[in-house]
């Protein structure tokens, strides 16, 4: 199983949908994960789905960015809407994925940036 993430440019109040597929057959996303990381500083946690289902996200990021999961296409997508400048970063999806040969194990895609210009 591989994780590959796609990311852009896109102007400070424009909207961007992140999406993250996992390559493979028969396969069950747990959990997904997608993290950033600014320039100069720590990566922190974004959002989180769970079984396709429950949701979390970092409090200051819940009215504006929406995670979700197409379990046909195996894909983690991160629609984020109203965007800042500061919202530039590093993107990066995880997800703990199940399959019949390995079972349950964490991948981590490449990262991806995203440049929100002023």
């Amino acid at each position: 199983v591989q994780l590959q993430a796609w990311g852009g440019l896109v102007k400070a109040g424009g909207s961007l949908r992140l999406s993250c597929a996992a390559s493979g057959h028969a396969l069950i996303i747990n959990t997904a994960t997608w993290y950033r990381q600014a320039p100069g500083k720590q990566r922190e946690l974004v959002a989180m789905i769970t079984k396709g289902v429950s949701t979390s996200y970092i409090d200051s990021l819940t009215d504006r960015f929406t995670v979700s999961v197409d379990t046909v296409k195996n894909t983690v997508y991160l629609q984020m809407n109203s965007l800042r400048p500061e919202d530039t970063a590093n993107y990066l999806c995880t997800a703990n994925i199940w399959t019949a040969a390995r079972g349950s194990v964490d991948y981590w895609g490449q990262g991806t940036l995203v440049t929100v210009s002023s």
